[in-house]
């Protein structure tokens, strides 16, 4: 079999693994949801490139946008993490049978490079080539430009995937992107006397659009195949063959023995903890929601990036919900890995779904001392604190439980790379932005109604309301989730 016909069929299978999915009908509302946020990405795109034209000639700086780009770029990167899986991820069944592993790995990785959403940046691109081509620049410098800046883009797409490769495997892999856009963002600020940086976006903007400029990202994203390509396949064939180090001798476990004068919680508390200690696969959400409020506070304590009256109330409130977006939002999913037994007794799926709320719930208490750093800051008051801690156990858990009804999809718990499933269909996503956002637009709504204090003092409220009544509404999502429990069963062992 040649690669083209190997590359066609692999794409044909990927069309057919996503209408044979358990959550199908799930995937159609990510699929509708994807097409309405194309929509509107398209309309900013093209805001954006008529506007960096229109500076560009103003400036006389045709390769302007290469100047934007990392920025852009960077907005990018954050973008596929919603949705972009790695050719580990999808070249598992494909291992055993009779066709070269790299050459799979190979196709994937060309799809990832030749994929739709990279060409729809095509509609910033080409209106702000012929505008500044309109404008007075050469045909040639601006067919330059449009290849060098749909050639960033494919180098970002193996940029990305360099990166969720390796921080599937640690997380202290962030260290690389961080340091990388450091380079391009921190000199800024540090740059007022000898102002180097800006004579050379300067020189960049007037002298960027050549075709010299097409070659470099060319052989750059060359590099970045070939590494990939060498990357991945390393990295699949270690975690599908278990090649890993012997485990140490066994000294000591954890027993949690306090927790068992709650009974049958305590024991689903203990199965809690125990869960996030030993699976890699949801130790590693919960660290990366731990890092992301270390240093969203220390961004916030020590810098003016988000001074803004709604920017700082966004991410008190990001600060709290972050842990509960990344780990509720596949409630049960870790649980379909033995959910039969969890069958076997009345109501053990109720107490199971008590623990996890008592839980999160403590959890909160985390960011709550983490981000006391701000409030000394002046960035935070106490009473804001308290109205997203409230808002976050009553209102946001009460959303997320939800999920518990519908989820249906096993989650891998030590597979990390190519474990299946680990993307959120369209119900999680529309339930996690709805949670992320609604608060934010409902102490809006209260700020232009009443003054601040009485705006934190009502959603401290709100949230008291559904904290004191979760034993009502966990009740509910269980006698919803027992209505659907063979259709959630035969779900989670297809997934398996």
């Amino acid at each position: 079999m040649n690669r083209l016909l190997l590359f066609r069929l692999l794409r044909r299978n990927n069309k057919l693994s996503f209408r044979r999915s358990p959550a199908f009908e799930q995937s159609m509302v990510g699929k509708v949801m994807a097409v309405i946020g194309g929509g509107f990405m398209i309309i900013y795109l093209i805001f954006f490139g008529v506007m960096f034209s229109v500076i560009a000639n103003e400036g006389d700086a045709p390769g302007l946008l290469l100047v934007i780009m990392p920025l852009l770029m960077l907005l990018d990167f954050g973008i596929r993490f919603a949705f972009q899986q790695t050719p580990a991820m999808l070249v598992k069944p494909y291992l055993l049978l009779p066709m070269p592993r790299k050459a799979v790995i190979e196709n994937f990785l060309i799809s990832s490079v030749f994929s739709g959403y990279n060409f729809l940046w095509l509609c910033m691109l080409l209106p702000y080539c012929f505008i500044v081509w309109a404008g007075g620049a050469s045909l040639l410098s601006m067919l330059a430009l449009l290849l060098s800046g749909m050639l960033l883009v494919m180098i970002n797409s193996q940029w990305y995937l360099l990166i969720r490769t390796l921080v599937a495997r640690s997380l202290l892999w962030w260290v690389v992107p961080v340091v990388a856009y450091a380079f391009y963002f921190v000199p800024m600020y540090f740059d007022d006397k000898w102002k180097v940086f800006d004579k050379v976006f300067d020189f960049v903007g007037e002298n960027g659009a050549s075709w010299l400029v097409t070659a470099l990202c060319f052989l750059t994203l060359l590099v970045f195949v070939w590494f990939n390509r060498w990357l991945q396949f390393r990295y699949v064939l270690e975690e599908v063959s278990n090649e890993q180090k012997a485990p140490a001798a066994l000294k000591n476990v954890s027993q949690f023995t306090f927790l068992e004068r709650f009974g049958e919680i305590g024991e689903y508390l203990k199965l809690e903890m125990k869960s996030i200690l030993r699976n890699k696969a949801i130790r590693s959400r919960v660290l990366m929601s731990l890092g992301l409020v270390v240093m969203l506070s220390l961004i916030i304590t020590f810098s003016d990036m988000y001074n803004g009256f709604m920017m700082l109330n966004f991410w008190c409130y990001y600060c709290f919900g972050i842990y509960s977006m990344t780990t509720l939002v596949k409630i049960m999913s870790p649980e379909g890995n033995y959910i039969d037994l969890l069958m076997v007794h009345r109501e053990n799926i109720l107490s199971l779904l008590k623990a996890k709320y008592y839980f999160h719930v403590g959890v909160l208490i985390v960011p709550f001392l983490l981000m006391l750093p701000a409030v000394f800051a002046g960035k935070f008051s106490i009473l804001m604190m308290l109205a997203y801690m409230f808002l976050s156990s009553g209102l946001l858990y009460f959303i997320l439980f939800q999920l518990a009804v519908y989820n249906k999809q096993t989650l891998p718990l030590d597979q990390k790379m190519t474990g299946k499933n680990n993307m959120e269909n369209g119900l999680q996503l529309l339930l996690e932005m709805v949670g992320m956002f609604l608060p934010i637009v409902l102490v809006a709504l209260f700020l232009l109604l009443f003054s601040e204090t009485v705006a934190y003092l009502l959603l401290i409220g709100i949230g008291l309301v559904f904290t004191v009544l979760h034993p009502l509404w966990l009740r509910n999502v269980y006698a919803r989730m027992m209505v659907r429990k063979y259709e959630n069963l035969e779900g989670f062992h297809a997934s398996r």
